[in-house]
């Protein structure tokens, strides 16, 4: 049976590698050879504080850039908001079009509704809303009780464009509707009433709110950058964020006792909130203020540079539950070394070698987004990375193909990551929703990290988009044996197709990982008295996973499209005892106006 899964996946790869395919949205083609090809992993990168792409201004895209690789999680999950390995439903994304609205239905009691409006005033503001939804019955074959899930995105924004730079704010509300459905512990157990009764719900709102202003001139103040978030979710937890970011700089200045030697010098200012506060257990509660100060200078001579710099945090924190007799606070200050040399011997060959370092909030939201079956009671600490030294070699080849290749190593203070719980109330008559063994907590370790990433696209025709990409992490941490819930490798590969004067537009995008290793509790069967014994050596199998996607426009304003999803139809599992929806095929209709 596996060997038969993996010739019908051979196949779809030969199909892949010969027609290719697209995403369903319309693609933004750029036919000059000296274009800069639209790369999805691979990030233009400016300044200390991280850009957004896409300016209007042509001052700026003359200022030099780098080459950095985005690590795209390559996870099939069950949340109907990533659909199976990726969302490629036809989400809003100002790159591609405006002013749609499109439905579909498919297997599983899929519905999917997803639309854009937008429209411009005659001061050159743009103003416009975007929906999204989708929502799934769930695996009703597999588990006695309630799977289904759904999920609901509502935003807002406003574009202005003036004299002196680009004004964008927006506003976000998200709705995520689920069940932590993964029980497994007490499955063999018959004197626990797992029935279709079984209240195992959760949902989490989100409201975000960000503003943004860039100046068309990178004379001292470049940017500008507010953001917000507030969140809640089923059980009680509060979250809310604030960040400011403020990008200083100075571009392009001459030296003149260096021959064609520019100087690019940046101070990125970034001062970051967040209050987490938990209802629940222990009740945790932790409120971090972290400010960051990150000056940099860069010497050009073609394109080989030297960037030398820093990164200054001050981190002021304090943690709490009800277990703890007094508060836990924290007052420190940290440096991170900066710097990387790039030596461009040609486009084709671009050598380079850097190290730096950083801290990073961990916050419930974006754990959530990680793995959303935590248990809404979590103990946050932030990351630290004392330092991560690399190196790499990238090119642009005859404006066909991209790539990055690059290896690194780092050592990390409170590396995240998720264990499994055990059960919380030994009375299961009065369990709530997370007392099955059916919960992640996180736990953190100091250690190192070893890692490998690779990155490749290829344009062999202007209709044509092919990609790969490869990510190796080994860790060793000081008290696990091994980290939970993480593949040592993981794999994407992808492409997008247009035909027929861009009538048919047909997409791919395949996901490989490996094994797992996590922690996993057993139940003995003396009821009523519970022993739970736990093993920190389980392996959650790894997958190959195929999505496929295709658009036809009938007319101008009317296409039809399909979605296939984990199209192997493999029953794998994202973590321990959460099975994924297996082959899914989804069609709809779309109105552009």
């Amino acid at each position: 049976m596996i060997n038969f899964k993996y010739r019908i996946f051979s196949i779809g790869l030969l199909v892949f590698s010969t027609a290719v395919f697209s995403q369903i949205k319309e693609e933004k083609l750029i036919l000059d050879r000296k274009r800069e090809p639209e790369v999805k992993k691979i990030e233009k990168k400016k300044t200390s504080v991280e850009k957004e792409k896409n300016y209007p201004p042509e001052a700026k895209s003359q200022n030099p850039v780098t080459y950095e690789i985005t690590n795209v999680p390559a996870v099939s999950d069950f949340r109907t908001s990533t659909i199976q390995g990726e969302d490629i439903s036809p989400k809003f994304d100002a790159d591609y079009q405006n002013n749609y609205f499109q439905i579909g239905m498919g297997n599983y009691g899929k519905i999917l509704a997803d639309g854009n409006i937008s429209a411009t005033l005659e001061n050159k503001m743009e103003v416009g809303a975007d929906l999204h939804f989708l929502s799934t019955s769930g695996l009703k074959n597999d588990y006695d009780w309630d799977s289904k899930q759904s999920s609901g995105n509502l935003g807002a924004f406003l574009n202005s464009y003036g004299e002196l730079g680009k004004f964008s704010i927006n506003a976000d509300f998200g709705l995520k509707n689920y069940n932590y459905y993964g029980i497994y512990a007490f499955s063999d157990i018959p004197e626990v009433n797992l029935g279709p009764n079984l209240d195992l719900q959760q949902k989490v709102n989100q409201f975000k709110i960000n503003g943004y202003y860039d100046f068309y001139s990178n004379e001292i103040l470049n940017d500008i950058r507010l953001k917000s978030s507030i969140l809640s979710d089923h059980f009680g937890a509060k979250e809310s964020q604030a960040e400011i970011l403020l990008n200083l700089s100075k571009h392009g200045v001459d030296l003149p006792k260096f021959n064609d030697v520019r100087l690019n010098g940046d101070l990125g200012i970034n001062l970051e909130m967040l209050k987490s506060d938990f209802s629940i257990l222990d009740k945790n509660t932790s409120n971090f203020f972290n400010a960051t100060f990150s000056p940099k200078i860069t010497l050009f001579k073609g394109k080989s540079y030297l960037m030398l710099g820093s990164d200054f945090s001050l981190l002021n924190g304090t943690n709490s539950n009800q277990t703890l007799p007094e508060d836990l606070k924290s007052n420190k200050f940290y440096w991170f070394p900066k710097a990387e040399v790039q030596f461009a011997a040609t486009d084709e060959f671009k050598f380079y070698a850097g190290i730096d370092g950083g801290l990073k909030l961990n916050s419930y939201a974006n754990s959530l987004d990680q793995n959303p079956y935590l248990v809404s009671d979590q103990v946050l600490l932030p990351t630290e990375t004392k330092y991560h030294g690399y190196f790499g070699l990238r090119g642009d080849i005859d404006q066909n193909i991209k790539y990055d290749f690059s290896a690194g190593f780092a050592k990390i203070n409170n590396v995240m990551f998720f264990q499994g719980n055990n059960f919380y109330d030994p009375d299961l008559a009065t369990n709530p929703a997370y007392g099955y063994a059916n919960t992640f907590s996180a736990v953190y370790d100091n250690g190192t990290v070893s890692e490998v990433k690779g990155s490749v696209q290829y344009f062999p025709l202007a209709n044509l988009t092919l990609d790969a990409e490869l990510n190796f992490a080994k860790y060793k941490l000081d008290n696990y044996e091994n980290i939970f819930n993480r593949p040592l490798i993981k794999v994407s590969l992808g492409g997008k197709y247009t035909m027929l004067d861009k009538k048919l537009n047909l997409g791919a995008k395949a996901f490989f990982a490996s094994d797992m290793t996590t922690n996993a509790y057993s139940v003995s069967d003396t009821f009523p008295f519970f022993g739970m014994q736990e093993s920190t050596n389980e392996k959650v199998g790894g997958f190959a996973d195929l999505n496929l996607s295709a658009e036809y426009k009938i007319h101008k304003n009317f296409s039809i499209f399909a979605l296939g999803n984990n199209l192997l139809n493999a029953k794998y599992q994202t973590f321990k005892g959460y099975k994924v929806l297996r082959a899914q095929v989804l069609a709809g209709v779309k109105i552009t106006f």
